[in-house]
């Protein structure tokens, strides 16, 4: 039986996302164990209540009133699960936070070390299939368990199972709001290689190594790199609250992207999964447009990276809204092309 202190009514949700958006939630738990989560998912069926997993709130549009239960994970262990030459797998609960975790994983093995900065926690990672300077982590993942709501079974999910794609996965398709992610296996390379792939970590690496004599980059490096790269273009969102990326890179294809490139010749393309396609750079779109460093009310995109949406004054949903759909008419009237915003409202 739940104790009835676990479960809390009517919570604000607004310290819990990083656009600090007001919100409050019918109920609340943050469990601690597999125990307690199956407590508390008894709990919400018995009340014939929704329920809404809740990560670092990174990646969510908070609404007014969430109903039902919203659950967070409260688990954080880490331990190594097998070993062979070549890779390590570990497992981490889904409460980790998700820097934490890539610090951590140095001392397992590599892989995720142009990941680190990244907001958030390691269950909500394989949800949006986050990704950074040339690397995804699924790459990196073995497998996903968790607890499915509709089955009442706990269930393995293998790599090729969560269907990832770009910011994409099976837990944002028929998995959504019946799948939580108690725990993620990693499978990390025993040897380090760096990705620096990323035009600008291409250019610290060339002067890192020419500075320092170092005949090879380190891992403890690159991770420094990629920190101090995204602190130059990312605000810190517990000074200026935001999402992080607003907007995903829109993916067109070839022959639109060659049309735009002929009128555009400065627009930045990048390769996409499928040969017949191609990335734009959606924060070059936004500020050709004009939008770097404007917005709407309270809200505005960032005056250093027209990509991230932020609220530097109390904002609303709707005043969010009211700017990601501005936003979109701009880019769609200018260049045709669609934008598509990575968070999503939270209870949807």
């Amino acid at each position: 039986m739940i104790h009835p202190e676990v479960i809390r009514s009517d919570v604000d949700l607004s310290a819990m996302n990083t656009l600090a958006l007001p919100g409050c939630s019918d109920y609340f738990s943050r469990f601690e164990s597999a125990s307690e989560l199956l407590d508390c998912v008894e709990w919400a069926f018995a009340q014939q209540l929704p329920i809404r997993m809740l990560g670092g709130g990174s990646n969510v549009l908070m609404p007014p009133r969430v109903s039902g239960l919203v659950l967070q994970s409260g688990m954080t262990s880490i331990a190594m699960r097998s070993a062979t030459k070549e890779m390590i797998s570990v497992a981490v609960d889904a409460g980790v936070c998700w820097h934490d975790w890539v610090l951590k994983s140095l001392s397992f093995g590599h892989g995720l070390e142009n990941l680190a900065l990244i907001p958030g926690t390691v269950g909500a990672a394989p949800v949006q299939n986050i990704g950074a300077y040339g690397v995804e982590v699924a790459e990196l993942i073995e497998q996903v368990e968790g607890f499915q709501l509709s089955t009442r079974q706990w269930r393995i999910l293998s790599r090729q199972e969560c269907r990832f794609d770009y910011r994409d996965s099976i837990f944002r398709h028929e998995l959504a709001d019946d799948f939580i992610v108690v725990r993620v296996v990693f499978s990390l390379r025993r040897q380090f290689v760096a990705n620096v792939s990323y035009a600008p970590l291409a250019h610290w690496a060339a002067e890192y190594l020419s500075d320092k004599n170092e005949p090879m980059l380190t891992p403890e490096a690159l991770v420094s790199a990629v920190c101090a790269i995204r602190q130059t273009r990312l605000p810190d969102p517990l000074q200026l609250p935001n999402a992080g990326s607003f907007f995903k890179n829109p993916l067109v294809t070839g022959v639109m992207a060659a049309e735009l490139k002929a009128c555009h010749p400065d627009l930045p393309l990048y390769p996409a999964r499928l040969k017949q396609q191609q990335k734009l750079a959606a924060g070059w779109l936004i500020d050709q447009c004009g939008w770097k460093g404007r917005g709407l009310g309270p809200v505005r995109m960032h005056q250093q990276q027209a990509l991230v949406l932020t609220a530097p004054e109390p904002a609303t949903l709707a005043q969010v809204q009211a700017l990601q759909q501005a936003v979109a008419d701009s880019v769609r009237a200018r260049f045709g092309v669609e934008l598509e915003p990575e968070p999503r409202i939270f209870g949807d």
